[in-house]
């Protein structure tokens, strides 16, 4: 049978009924009313508003959390869209939506602390009706993540802040830990953070005209840069499970007079004003400041004059950003390879060992043992020993973990047959608990549950401790110390001379500007230098 031949369908006398009316229907009109509607809705959809962009919250931004470890995220869009818009907010974690986080008032209220988070943005126009026809919206969707809700730490101070250890073997990236960079933009912390010609502050990035130019030629060029903020914030976010955000202000080369809080009104052409300014567009509440400065100060008669101008900096940090009991924590300087008089170097070390004991809610760790990359600062590797360090102060002091103190000097007794015992305070002894890595490794490894091995406790090592001298008042070293170790509890140093101490003597620990000392305890806190301390009068 051929295609020719092939039975037709039989013709129902319903269906014959039904051609005349199929006939009619397909004279009429086709349907475009619904194609012109789609259009105009397509149409209004890229019509309305095309170039709004939400400007808060940026992608990778952290909040401060607040006492009840949520906080409110505001909705910042580049233009006003209150009059004629409808927005609408939905928040999502890692494990969906959070139904207790409403949009009310321009802020997504109540986002309790963790992230990665990503928020859905929707812009739509207010109700329009076109006679009798449905209800037509047009709008804009944004979708931001990730965002975070944890703790935002401001690094601050001159070039061992700042970070010009080597770019190699450098602190991983973490992707809990953020930084607000000196550009203004949030980005995921990686090494190097400060790149200050990038600064839309003259103070920072200098003059406009080549920025640049300058600008290009350093990201193509830079082999220095690694810091200690990094390694920090990898080892808090690890440790506390709690997003951490990096503000970055440092500046290299700067003394307590060019931070002065007098100039905060210079905005931009002042470290202080750039500093407040870069708080506030952090959001202006942080967890705690890190400082790391004074190299410049022991090098002038500033010296003198350190610790006043030091406390009053931190008095004044704390009222710019009414946060009164605002932890400030710090770094003593270290070593500097030089043939200059040390003892602007003396003065202000010993101011930074003695503050921390005077003004509440500060500490001091201490840079004296550590390698360098060049003649003052500190190399890659010990600037991630001096993060960990912070972050173990800020673990005990702020979240009640076992984290870690800076052993400092209490006392100094004599004893019989020309013994000096020196006393320290804050020894940590995790015996059984968990111990930090290897100093001697490179990697950074925040001190968890994971790196828990042989118990060990109190200051070590044991014998050969170097960094301690006696001295007349010039300087001038008198030789009677040959061995000094640790007591037998484990917080004190034994050091055995070889005859009585003669009148006026004075002890140091770290005399000079390039001392050797090696004096930590169980947890890699390092003992700070200090001196000179009198032994006429010791029982």
């Amino acid at each position: 049978m051929t295609c020719s031949d092939s039975p037709r369908p039989r013709r129902t006398l319903r269906s014959l009924l039904l051609l005349p009316v199929l006939g009619f229907s397909l004279m009429l009109p086709r349907p475009v009313v619904s194609v012109v509607q789609a259009q105009a809705v397509e149409s209004k959809l890229a019509e309305f508003k095309p170039g709004l962009a939400v400007k808060e919250p940026a992608a990778q931004q952290v909040y401060q959390r607040g006492e009840n470890d949520h906080a409110d995220i505001p909705i910042v869009f580049s233009e006003d869209v209150s009059a004629d818009a409808n927005v609408s907010v939905m928040i999502y974690g890692p494990n969906g939506p959070l139904p207790t986080s409403v949009y009310r008032d321009g802020k997504l209220v109540n986002v309790p602390i963790g992230g990665p988070y990503r928020l859905d943005v929707s812009v739509s126009s207010k109700i329009e009706r076109q006679g009798d026809q449905p209800v037509v919206r047009s709008g804009r969707r944004f979708s931001i993540s990730p965002v975070f809700v944890g703790d935002l730490w401001v690094l601050a101070g001159q070039s061992n802040m700042e970070g010009v250890g080597n770019l190699t073997d450098v602190t991983p990236p973490s992707d809990r830990v953020a930084a607000l960079g000196m550009d203004g933009k949030w980005v995921k912390a990686e090494e190097p953070l400060h790149w200050l010609v990038d600064s839309p502050d003259p103070v920072h990035s200098g003059n406009p005209d080549d920025r640049e130019a300058r600008s290009k030629a350093a990201h193509r060029d830079r082999t220095k840069g690694a810091g200690l903020g990094l390694p920090f914030g990898v080892a808090m976010a690890a440790a506390t499970n709690v997003p951490v955000g990096l503000v970055v202000c440092a500046h290299g080369g700067t003394s307590m007079e060019q931070w002065d809080p007098a100039r905060k009104g210079e905005g931009g052409n002042s470290l202080y004003g750039s500093m407040i300014r870069q708080i506030k567009l952090a959001g202006g509440k942080v967890r705690g400041i890190l400082w790391y400065q004074g190299e410049s100060d022991a090098m002038q008669p500033a010296a003198a004059k350190f610790a006043e101008n030091f406390t009053k900096f931190i008095g004044a940090v704390r009222a710019d950003l009414d946060q009164p009991e605002l932890p400030f924590y710090y770094v003593q300087i270290g070593r500097f390879v030089a043939a200059v008089d040390p003892q602007g170097w003396h003065v202000v070390r010993d101011a930074q060992r003695l503050i921390a004991d005077k003004v509440p809610n500060t500490a001091v760790v201490t840079a004296i043992d550590l390698e360098l990359d060049d003649l003052i600062h500190v190399g890659t590797h010990g600037l991630k020993r001096l993060g960990r360090r912070l972050a173990r102060i800020a673990q005990r002091e702020l979240f009640g973990q076992t984290g870690g103190t800076t052993p400092t000097l209490d006392h100094v007794s004599k004893r019989a047959n020309n013994t000096l015992v020196l006393k320290f305070k804050g020894v940590n002894r995790p015996v059984g608990g968990p111990q930090p890595m290897d100093p001697s490794r490179s990697e950074a490894v925040a001190i968890s549950p994971s790196s828990v091995r042989t118990p060990a406790e109190g200051l070590r090592p044991a014998r050969h401790i170097g960094g301690f001298s006696i001295r007349k008042d010039d300087g001038t070293e008198i030789p009677l110390i040959f061995d000094a170790a640790v007591g037998p509890l484990k917080d004190t140093v034994i050091l055995q001379l070889s005859g009585a101490i003669p009148e006026g003597a004075k002890l140091w620990y770290g005399y000079g500007l390039d001392p050797y000392c090696n004096l930590i305890d169980a947890l890699d806190m390092a003992v700070p230098a200090f001196g000179p301390i009198s032994l006429d009068e010791l029982k």
